[in-house]
């Protein structure tokens, strides 16, 4: 049975019905990026610090009865090693301790880019103006006197980790693309890398695919931008269907290009996963009113595949590469794929 080819008609603006499906979309997406929930105490990670046991104790029993998870460390080296493992959501941090005292332990951790965003709040029975402003100036957000009052601890740190909690919604956010809802060209570039390094460091192949709209001016000038936009977001939704073997990251490049990346692949596995996702555009019948053939939108795909190695200057020869095959597949006729692993070598440096 043939499917009716759609007829994208302009609007004037999103429908709320639109409008709501694309924040569903992007709200989706980024609870699928984050395998943990930033929503409620019990699942908020504390490190107190301090080489006082019972000053542990007495902040332990505060936090945990509001159902935070605490962690503790009695030095700034135990604190500074638990961090990196642990990945806190928010420190406690005594100011006065032998060998590393906390200023040395707050300026350590605002030098790790890994662990620079965890907020610190300062515990100190000091009450001088100097020693508040230092501990701000180092990165600090807030300040806990001693001896504790339990309503304050809680109130202060119930405070600044819902405004950590805003700022990563915010920082999640940054890597998505607000038209489509798939990961931006930031979350790309981010992804190309790690993902690179791990290929080198498994020996397994790493392939990117640059996916571009045939046409799509011409849809545009004939359809408008409103029947464009919508368009893009049916396409990114077939893109990133799942499959059997389907590409492991899947992103808008920018304009009408899309790129994928697919992991562990052999050529011609890598050839039916861009295959399949040509096919899966076109069986949109998204149908073009300018006079171009076929009559409904298509894609184009470059693939480039490779085995990183350290003759490759990273990533990016694997890029260039897979725009080239890019530009064969439109040379071709466009509505086709052209697959590659001729990836020149050349060495950094």
């Amino acid at each position: 049975m043939t499917a009716n080819p759609i007829a994208m008609q302009p609007s004037s603006k999103p429908t709320t019905f639109e409008s709501r499906r694309l924040v569903h979309s992007i709200d989706h997406a980024i609870d699928n990026a984050e395998s943990r929930q930033f929503t409620g105490a019990g699942c908020m990670r504390i490190l107190i610090v301090d080489d006082v046991p019972d000053n542990i104790r007495v902040l332990s029993h505060i936090l945990r009865d509001a159902g935070y998870q605490i962690s503790a460390a009695t030095n700034g080296r135990k604190a500074l090693s638990l961090a990196s493992t642990s990945k806190p959501d928010l420190i406690l941090l005594d100011v006065m301790m032998p060998e590393m005292n906390g200023y040395e332990t707050c300026a350590a951790l605002k030098a790790d880019p890994t662990l620079a965003e965890i907020p610190v709040i300062f515990v100190t029975a000091l009450a001088d103006v100097e020693d508040e402003t230092r501990g701000f100036d180092l990165g600090a957000v807030d300040y806990i006197t001693k001896p504790f009052n339990d309503v304050i601890v809680r109130r202060r740190v119930q405070t600044h980790l819902e405004l950590k909690q805003q700022r990563d919604r915010l920082a999640r956010l940054s890597y998505f693309d607000s038209l489509t809802a798939l990961p931006n060209r930031r979350a790309f570039d981010e992804r190309l890398d790690q993902e690179w390094h791990r290929a080198l460091r498994n020996q397994t192949s790493l392939a990117i695919a640059m996916i571009d709209v045939d046409h799509f001016k011409a849809y545009n000038d004939s359809r408008g931008h409103q029947a464009g936009d919508e368009a893009l977001r049916m396409i990114a939704a077939v893109l990133r269907q799942p499959s059997q073997r389907a590409a492991d990251f899947m992103g808008r490049y920018g304009g009408e290009e899309f790129v994928g990346l697919v992991n562990g692949a052999s050529l011609d596995g890598l050839r039916d996963v861009v295959e399949q996702l040509r096919a899966r555009v076109e069986s949109l019948h998204i149908v073009h009113a300018a006079p171009v053939e076929p009559r409904w939108i298509t894609v184009s795909i470059g693939a480039a595949l490779c085995q990183p190695s350290s003759l490759f200057v990273p990533a990016q020869i694997l890029l260039d590469a897979a725009d080239r095959a890019l530009y064969c597949a439109k040379q071709d006729g466009r509505n086709r794929v052209h697959v590659t692993d001729t990836i020149p070598q050349r060495r950094q440096g």
